[in-house]
């Protein structure tokens, strides 16, 4: 190669070169970002197992003050919140790195939903919430992971749970549409919805006071754990009404 075709043939290679060692870095700084949170989060549930385990031997103790009482309750109660959101930081770490295992089958949409549903039965009673689950078609298979869509439509029903207007209609819906299989969660939210779709980001919740139950994570291991299964997750705000869309390919 002469004159400008050598020139712009070097060009090229020194942009390959370039994108290849960013992509480098980038996989480094994730693995290594993923192993400090896991190593961390590890250090931190050995002293919350402790807490946890002589919280609950005080409360076996004979106890006469009911102000003891109370504050024992309210150790039990926060120390399991914290115990359940280092575990949500590990998985939504794992998750976003792509650092679990993928093993898809074929699944049938409208069987793990009505499963999910049946497992969620008692606190949609609780809550006063009406699930109102809707097919166009029956049989619609998608090529999954089970346990992770499971754990999927698990943080959105425990989502829809914790923060759906009580005596209100849940929606669950399954569409056919141009080769895709489309699952979409719908409710109504008890609390103003102040910020906009971007919900699947880390630590960022629907609404603006930290006075409610919940880490932020369960979106954004939702969402990574779409990704993981060749899926796509969306979210969209509209007033009151939260929506998710989650798609994928149709077998």
């Amino acid at each position: 190669m002469f004159g400008d075709f050598k020139d712009f043939s070097q060009s090229l290679n020194n942009i390959n070169q370039g994108l290849q060692t960013a992509i480098e870095e980038k996989m480094k700084s994730e693995r290594f970002k993923t192993e400090l949170i896991t190593n961390v989060s590890h250090d931190i549930k050995t002293p919350i197992t402790s807490i946890i385990n002589y919280v609950d031997l005080l409360k076996k103790e004979d106890i006469e003050s009911e102000n003891a009482k109370e504050y024992i309750e309210v150790l039990d109660r926060q120390s399991g919140k914290l115990k359940k959101l280092v575990e949500d930081l590990v998985e939504a770490s794992k998750a976003s790195t792509g650092n679990l295992s993928v093993n898809l089958e074929v699944l049938d949409v409208s069987v793990l939903l009505s499963q999910t549903l049946g497992e969620f039965e008692d606190k949609l009673k609780s809550e006063k919430l009406i699930p109102v689950l809707r097919a166009e078609k029956e049989n619609v298979k998608i090529l999954a992971d089970g346990k992770h869509l499971w754990r999927v439509f698990e943080n959105l029903m425990s989502n829809i749970c914790k923060y759906a207007q009580n005596g209100t209609r849940v929606y669950l819906d399954i569409a056919s549409k141009n080769g895709k299989a489309v699952i979409t969660f719908r409710n109504i939210s008890k609390y103003q919805l102040n910020v906009d779709a971007e919900l699947c980001e880390r630590f960022v919740r629907g609404d603006s006071s930290r006075n409610t139950e919940g880490s932020g994570l369960g979106l954004s291991i939702a969402k990574s754990l779409v990704e993981l299964q060749n899926g796509k997750l969306e979210i969209f705000v509209d007033g009151d009404l939260f929506k998710v869309r989650i798609e994928f390919k149709e077998i």
